[in-house]
């Protein structure tokens, strides 16, 4: 695997051992997972941004709730009985 250097501070240098240590990874795993774990954080907040403001204009979001109904239709398309059963779960959980 092809590697490169990166320049830490010595307290994120000591966090970062410390949760290799906890997990019993390695340096590289643990700041693999860190750097994964902040891009779908950033995509998460984005995506929440970009819906928020799909709210504020009425027509707009009537527009996404009503291709939303269509697509759900589709949900058990040719598939026979409830495959994943919601007993006990309002609509609201689902």
């Amino acid at each position: 695997m092809e590697s490169t250097t990166v320049r830490l501070n010595k307290e994120s240098y000591a966090k970062l051992r410390q949760l290799s240590k906890k997990s019993g990874e390695s340096l590289q795993e643990v700041l693999a997972k860190a750097i994964d774990h902040l891009e779908r954080k950033r995509f998460l907040e984005q995506a929440n941004a970009d819906f928020a403001r799909l709210r504020e204009d009425p027509k707009a979001w009537e527009e996404e709730l009503r291709e939303r109904r269509v697509w759900d239709v589709t949900l058990m398309d040719g598939l026979k009985g409830d495959i994943y059963p919601m007993e006990g779960l309002g609509d609201d959980k689902r």
